[in-house]
């Protein structure tokens, strides 16, 4: 009866969005002078509307300029330094191939928008309520900058991180007791009863892992699961195994599972029925739609009672939800995955978007985040209701708050409507590289190992080695890792050099330059030309296949951190869960990476907005800004990256 309900109120919510879209954008004018009058608090309708004991879900509008990072959107990544141009991180995040291919909804963001810009070649950060608001070119994000600024207020509090025992801290398991805070034992996506885990996602963690077909199906029948099918009692959720993207990485410090449902329609067979082989054609035939690997004999239109829903390229049907565990990584089990869970992060596509009302967008910055300030969700601004639960300083799961949320929108949005950009537009943010919002699926690797519990390619302990071959990047005809390895040259999008790649790159590459001389004494020639060295180096070191084993499988040195250096990372999370400062940054290094510090010939040089010049090797708090009033481009980034010849402003991240 459960799932019946849910299909009754999907299809009412799927009629009910479209005329709250109206009533919102009609009364949009009026919002304006209403959100200068009460701009903290505003309750407003985001288009939810339950029946009987449901109440509506209702969110509040929230000006992001009172917020403590008013520009959490832009992640921490995003500040580095570039070495003179040799490490591009920029690309996996800013392009203009996906808008090219019309996948899902991207603004293009490597030059083919000239309301963006090109964020490959500037730090072109936007701002608004200039200037009362600090601009968008003040990196915001201390705990990463600063973390011996972090430790100095652990110590305030009396805290020693060196006391915690981590390694029995990221086994303890802190989902089961969040997910019994759901105020419904129900596998609706919304419990419609208000409360802090209202919308708490209903994938019950004691039905993991997954079964080897990927499908999540409780031990036993209960209120959690959905029907039998003949194989157990099915949830609904279904995993998927991706190739990562230079974040959430071991050796980041956190891994991912990674959990899709449809709606209930799309689980029946044309009379009815719930039916296995339905579900699992029309979550194929979705994958094909979204990973661009559609068929001449696709139907136009899903399977089964799902058989009047178009299925449309580069898009997820309405009710399409995404369950996120973020892990702590445990390199002795199989996948790295602790038990211990950072945040639990939820979606679900709530309304839908025509590609004909999406063009070239003037993104208005100063428009205000929809969320809900005590159950954990926000409005993306295109379409989708994003949740998530995070520690609190105990290490138990609570709702994030809005302004920490607003990372997630950084991350997962996309192109505002054009009928939207004339009136009041809602908040957006996103990336030009992801499809309809989404990161994982569009990256599933290929066939049946796509639809399994999330590995790390397949990462297997007592052998220290991965299973599954490197996947290719469609494109470009080359190993996904290699790309990202050629241009980031580190081990994430920061750029950094975690020690122990350091002395893997200096065992297996005659001639591996050092960096840490030539960053000790200040020499920026030298120190550049080292940059420039390496990355020449990585380049022949990929293109003869040096980071693969013999089977064609990335040598797990490169992939998995040592579990010493897996438990110091968790370490220096944790202390960010004690602060509760995830507003300033969840990322902690044992030291500022030199990619945040200034190390620039004087030709290529800035100062800083005061116009202090920087000392080199200096800490990198702010770049300039376009001084001038009344100017298009007035308060945004000039900077320029020094990324040319590297910069590939097409890069699509769909794999072979």
């Amino acid at each position: 009866m459960a799932a019946l309900r849910g299909a009754r109120r999907l299809a009412y919510l799927t009629g009910m969005s479209r005329l709250l879209r109206s009533v919102r954008l009609a009364l949009r004018p009026f919002a304006t002078v209403l959100r200068h009058c009460l701009p903290w608090s505003l309750v407003w309708l985001v288009g939810t509307v339950q029946a009987g004991e449901y109440k509506p879900l209702r969110g509040e509008v929230f000006d992001r300029a009172r917020f403590p990072n008013p520009h959490a959107h832009i992640p921490a990544q995003c500040y580095i330094e570039t070495s003179g141009g040799t490490q591009n991180a920029c690309l996996f995040c800013h392009t203009d191939g996906v808008w090219k291919r019309k996948l899902g909804n991207n603004n293009p963001q490597a030059g083919a928008n000239p309301n963006v810009g090109d964020l490959q070649a500037e730090y072109a950060f936007g701002s608004f309520n200039l200037p009362f608001t600090p601009n968008a070119s003040i990196n915001p994000w201390r705990n990463t900058l600063f973390p011996e600024k972090l430790r100095a207020e652990l110590a305030k509090r009396r805290i020693d991180p060196a006391r915690w025992d981590m390694a029995h801290w990221i086994e303890e398991d802190n989902w089961r007791a969040a997910y019994a805070r759901r105020p419904k034992k129900t596998p609706d996506w919304d419990s419609g009863i208000e409360h802090p885990f209202r919308l708490f996602p209903a994938l019950n963690p004691t039905d993991l892992p997954a079964q080897e077909d990927g499908f999540v199906r409780a031990k036993t029948r209960g209120p959690h699961a959905i029907w039998h099918d003949g194989r157990g009692w099915n949830t609904g959720w279904r995993a998927i195994n991706f190739m990562p993207y230079g974040i959430f990485t071991p050796f980041s410090g956190s891994v991912s599972g990674v959990y899709i449902r449809l709606p209930v329609e799309f689980m029946k067979d044309e009379a009815g029925r719930f039916d296995l082989s339905t579900y699992a054609a029309n979550l194929d035939l979705l994958a094909r739609h979204i990973q661009e690997r559609a068929r001449p004999d696709d139907p136009p239109h899903y399977l089964g009672m799902a058989r009047k829903i178009e299925r449309v390229r580069g898009q997820y049907p309405l009710g399409t939800e995404f369950a996120h565990p973020l892990h702590y990584v445990d390199v002795a089990k199989d996948g790295a995955r602790a038990t211990r869970v950072k945040e639990i992060r939820w979606m679900m596509k709530r309304q839908p978007w025509e590609p004909d009302e999406f063009g070239l967008a003037l993104k208005e910055e100063s428009a205000p985040a929809i969320a809900h300030s005590k159950q954990g969700w926000i409005e993306n601004g295109v379409g989708w209701l994003l949740a998530g639960w995070i520690e609190d300083a105990q290490g138990r799961l609570r709702p994030q708050k809005p302004s920490e949320l607003v990372q997630c929108v950084g991350c997962h949005s996309g192109n505002v409507r054009q009928s939207e950009v004339g009136g009041y537009p809602t908040w957006t943010s996103g990336t030009g590289n992801t499809i309809d919002s989404t990161w994982a699926f569009p990256r599933q690797l290929k066939g049946s190992a796509g639809w399994r519990e999330m590995d790390y390619l397949g990462y297997r302990a007592a052998t220290k080695t991965l299973s599954l071959p490197e996947p290719k990047n469609r494109q470009l005809g080359r190993g996904e890792f290699a790309v990202f390895l050629d241009h980031v040259v580190g081990a994430s999008l920061y750029g950094d050099m975690p020690a122990a790649l350091e002395a893997f790159f200096a065992r297996e590459i005659s001639g591996w330059p050092a960096l840490a001389p030539h960053v000790e004494r200040g020499d920026v020639e030298s120190l550049l030309a080292a940059q420039k060295a390496r990355q020449a180096l990585m380049r022949a070191f990929t293109a003869k296949g040096g980071h693969l084993d013999a089977e064609g499988r990335i040598r797990a040195e490169l992939f998995i951190p040592p579990e010493a250096d897996a438990l110091e990372a968790a370490r220096r999370y944790r202390m960010v869960v004690a602060t509760q400062s995830y507003d300033f940054g969840k990322d902690v290094f044992p030291a500022t990476p030199f990619t945040l510090r200034y190390y620039r010939r004087p030709a290529e040089g800035f100062a800083h907005q005061d116009g202090r010049p920087y000392a080199v090797g200096e800490v990198i708090t702010d770049r300039p800004v376009n001084p001038n009033v009344g100017e298009f481009t007035y308060g945004m980034g000039v900077t320029p990256t020094l990324i040319g010849a590297d910069a590939i402003k097409d890069y699509v991240p769909l794999l072979e």
